[in-house]
This record gives C-alpha cells, structure tokens and sequence, in this order.
C-alpha cells in the first residue's frame, strides 16, 4: 500500500506563532467519485496558538459534474477555502521541558499521523463540499427526453402488479 502524502507540520506545532507556507498541487488519485480536470493548486498556511493548529488556505480546480436536469457532463470551475482548526495537546518545545506538543485531531476520518497533515484528505473533504449543489448544462436545458411512445408506468418490477390493479378496474 502506497503511503499517504504528508505535511510535516512540526515545526509549526513546536513554535507557536511560526507560519509554515506551502504550494500545493494534487491529482488526489485515491478519490474516485470525481472526475477532476485539472489539479487541485493553491496555498496552504499553518501556524500554532499553542493550543490550537490553524490552517488555512485557497485552492481551486475544474471538474467534470452532472447536470441536474439531463445528466449531461457539464465542466465546472471550483474555487474553496480551507479554514481548520486542530486542537494542540501538550508543551511545545521552545517552551522546554522533556515534553513534545501534538495534535489531537479526533476526526472520524483522521488527517493527522503524528504532526504530519494528510492534506490530500484535507483537500478532497473540503473539495466535496465546496461542489456546488444544482448545475445546469444551459438554463433551458429541458431535462431527460423521453423516446417516442413510451410511456412511463413506474419501475419495471411493479408491472405485473399494474396489469393486475387494472384488470381490477375493469372487472369492477
């Protein structure tokens, strides 16, 4: 199994008031539900309160999504910020002692190892949730056509019970 790309945030962590400022640009190849077109760039900033890890940053990209009316692939630029919140357990140690500072991120998917930012899982659960909610391939777009002579009775396993109910009916 390959392993998860990381941010060493330590040095963050260790100092509080130093800002850590990174370049980013990701593929995120292990998100399969989305059919990225380029890669998600931006910046991402990191700095220690001493009790809390704050990161933030701005990234965009472009992805292919679904309209919502006719299901046609439709391109989307996606622009999202990334503002977290990590509280820090511990005693830095430009504070001394024999103690070391540490995240204590309690995510139900973890995006730490240590002080080591898994920032691809960063990006694709702020990605997801920056996708934007109804697109619409034109603003006339007129939905799924239907083909001629068809016409719509429900799913497929209830036609026996269609058949029945109007015979039924008939009876009656």
């Amino acid at each position: 199994m390959k392993k998860p790309p990381v941010i060493d945030l330590n040095d963050a962590v260790q100092h509080p008031g130093k800002h850590l400022d990174f370049e980013l640009s990701t593929i995120l190849e292990e998100e399969e539900d989305l059919d990225l077109l380029e890669p998600v760039t931006g910046r991402l900033d990191a700095v220690s309160t001493g009790n809390l890890l704050l990161i933030t940053g701005e990234f965009k990209t472009s992805a292919v999504v679904e309209c919502s009316r006719c299901l046609a692939p439709v391109q989307s630029d996606i622009a999202f910020h990334v503002d977290e919140q990590f509280p820090v357990e511990g005693v830095p140690s430009s504070g001394g002692g024999n103690t070391f500072a540490h995240v204590e991120a309690e995510e139900p998917y973890p995006l730490f190892h240590g002080n080591n930012l898994l920032y691809e899982e960063l990006l694709r659960q702020n990605l997801l949730l920056a996708l934007p909610q109804q697109v619409l391939c034109s603003e006339d777009c007129p939905g799924i056509p239907k083909a001629d002579g068809d016409e719509v009775h429900g799913h497929p396993a209830f036609e026996k019970l269609r058949q029945i109910s109007s015979q039924g009916e008939k009876t009656s």
